[in-house]
């Protein structure tokens, strides 16, 4: 199983300095991927920009949008950002989309929050033809650059549900999931509810399983950062729930993060993505250095 590391964009403190640094340092291994996620009302940087600046910085590492809210976006507007991305990547980029749950994200781009699912299966055949070289429009040339993969990067469905999951396994490559807190049966849990939406759609191909957890490790007073992180990432859903959540979190030495990595293993996942709670340059080296002695 594949380990890679999120940039921490949505930490506070990301700048300039901590870009460079998480990416040469990742560069160096072990990790297959370096990714981050996409917010507006919120403190982090843009996502494609971030991206651009990690595919320059690196030349081995899978370059991962974990996840586009597709649906908040032209379709046309993401093919091009995705295939530029592509081509400074060389052919690194994956693309993971979603619908996202923020309306306040929505609503900063003028876009509507309703029929959110629909929108995004459209947009993805959209996508898949943009980059197939099929104009937008009739008598229009077609949106490049090309891509570097043929026929696109590999698209991942950010879905967890029945109905999004069965959705998603008509179109996607995979699915990547989450569980903030690492627990193994989570984990196991999305994992197998993709695989079953994969042979009810009598796919011929197994589905591409990601998943990741928030942490923090090899910095003082971890838990509390890694505490107060979740809890003003998680802010949208009331200060209630986001506090009680934050409380619960345990990734923040590494017995707890060994036990989300081996549960996501023995889960059969293809990758694990380790999001962290800091920007300190410490928690990638303590990082590279626990995943490595696996």
């Amino acid at each position: 199983m594949d380990i890679g590391i999120a940039l921490p964009t949505m930490c506070r403190g990301y700048d300039r300095g901590a870009t460079v640094d998480w990416c040469l340092r990742a560069e160096q291994g072990p990790f297959a991927s370096i990714s981050c996620g996409e917010r507006m009302t919120f403190h982090n940087p843009e996502m494609w920009t971030t991206l651009a600046a990690a595919a320059a910085l690196t030349e081995r590492v899978r370059i991962f949008a974990n996840v586009a809210v597709l649906p908040a976006h032209p379709p046309a507007l993401i093919a091009k950002q995705a295939a530029t991305l592509d081509v400074l990547s060389q052919g690194r980029l994956t693309l993971g989309v979603g619908v996202g749950a923020r309306p306040h994200d929505y609503g900063s781009l003028g876009a509507g929050f309703g029929h959110r699912h629909a929108t995004l299966e459209r947009g993805v055949a959209e996508l898949r033809a943009l980059w197939s070289g099929t104009p937008h429009t009739e008598g229009a040339d077609p949106i490049g650059p090309p891509c570097v993969q043929a026929g696109g990067p590999p698209i991942l469905a950010g879905a967890l549900g029945p109905k999004s999951l069965a959705r998603a396994a008509r179109w996607a490559d995979g699915v990547v999931a989450f569980s903030l807190g690492g627990a193994p049966g989570e984990i196991s849990w999305a994992a197998d509810n993709a695989r079953r939406a994969w042979i009810t759609a009598e796919r011929e191909t197994k589905p591409r399983l990601v998943s990741g957890c928030f942490y923090t490790l090899g910095i003082p007073d971890a838990a509390p950062v890694l505490r107060d992180f979740t809890a003003e990432y998680l802010a949208f859903l009331g200060s209630k729930n986001a506090e009680a959540t934050a409380a619960a979190m345990t990734t923040f030495d590494a017995d707890a993060i060994l036990r989300a990595i081996d549960g996501a293993e023995a889960a059969g996942l293809d990758e694990f993505i380790l999001v962290p709670g800091s920007t300190d340059l410490a928690v990638l080296e303590a990082t590279a250095k626990l995943v490595e002695s696996r």
